[in-house]
């Protein structure tokens, strides 16, 4: 696999061409050897191509080779003072990071200079989830409807709130993918990993049940199991637009989206007494370290609930 042609789109940029081609280069080999998706790509082109053209500012001779730490700290600074945050910053830092690991391997370089940089201090967020309560209120209470589109957004839901997906991995998902007899969902993740999501009969029978009027429904099926009733795949824009409409009727919370479903998902696995490092598998978490940031959730909410009942706190 190859960038497309216009993906890069180096001709409106002003940076020599051998510079660039490394970066092309390497955009290549995310795509074809590492897997990454085209959305990933592209935010590492935006943040090389924005350093490069920073270097370029300072001086028209540098080159990756020339590049030092304190141009990358003075490149970091910039952007801090022009108000762009330090989670922002960490993550182009972090795309750097991995142009220099590449360039390393290839001998293109022999120095990394980004090895003895600090990322900026980043105040930790807890993640967004909705209450187990209000979830409950969601699937007994709020009423969906009937007809294909209503099962299919109330299957939605439900499929976020019992396994934890994301919502590429939710587009993705195809009829064969589901195994109803063993309750088991099969979902490609990240750089193509696949991993074995189980789920409980509340969402087996709702499979169960849109297979049936899907099958009646759609004539034209493209193989993805969320589809509009015209048989074409559903948008990750639609998705958002069902998840955000029916959480709020639960919940009056700012952050209303596929994501909340999954930390929702992970915090009442803890709560529950799931093993961290069984919720890790789950979501699919590369490092347990990823997941450890619902333990604090959990403690938050432990701390609520003192405050709120304790006659002395």
């Amino acid at each position: 696999m190859s960038v497309p042609e216009n993906f890069l789109n180096f001709a409106h940029t002003e940076t020599p061409w051998s510079e660039m081609q490394t970066i092309e280069q390497f955009l290549n080999y995310l795509l074809a050897e590492k897997g990454y998706s085209e959305t990933t790509v592209l935010t590492y082109r935006t943040s090389l191509t924005d350093l490069w053209r920073f270097c370029q500012r300072l001086d028209a001779q540098l080159t990756w080779e020339r590049l030092d730490k304190d141009v990358l700290r003075r490149w970091m600074v910039a952007d801090m003072e022009q108000g762009v945050a330090a989670r922002t910053v960490n993550r182009k830092m972090s795309s750097v990071r991995s142009f220099y690991r590449y360039l390393l391997r290839m001998e293109r370089v022999t120095i990394d200079p980004t090895a003895t940089v600090k990322n900026p201090k980043v105040e930790k967020r807890l993640p967004s989830f909705v209450q187990q309560q209000d979830m409950d209120r969601l699937f007994d209470e709020v009423e969906f409807g009937e007809g294909f589109e209503a099962e299919r957004d109330r299957l939605i839901l439900l499929t976020f709130y019992s396994t934890g997906i994301r919502l590429s991995e939710l587009l993705g998902l195809k009829v064969s993918d589901v195994d109803l007899a063993a309750k088991e969902l099969k979902v490609l993740g990240k750089r193509n990993k696949q991993r074995i999501v189980p789920f409980g009969e509340e969402l087996a029978t709702a499979f169960s049940t849109f297979f049936q009027l899907r099958a009646q429904t759609v004539c034209q099926d493209f193989g993805r199991i969320f589809l509009r009733q015209n048989g074409k795949p559903m948008s990750a824009l639609e998705v958002q637009g069902i998840v955000k409409r029916y959480l709020s009727c639960v919940t009056n919370q700012q952050k209303r989206t596929p994501h909340v479903l999954r930390h929702t998902y992970a915090t009442v696995m803890l709560n529950n007494g799931a093993d961290l490092e069984a919720v890790k598998e789950l979501l699919g978490h590369e490092s347990v370290a990823t997941t450890e940031v619902y333990t604090h959730t959990t403690f938050a909410e432990l701390k609520k609930a003192y405050e709120k009942a304790h006659p002395r706190a």
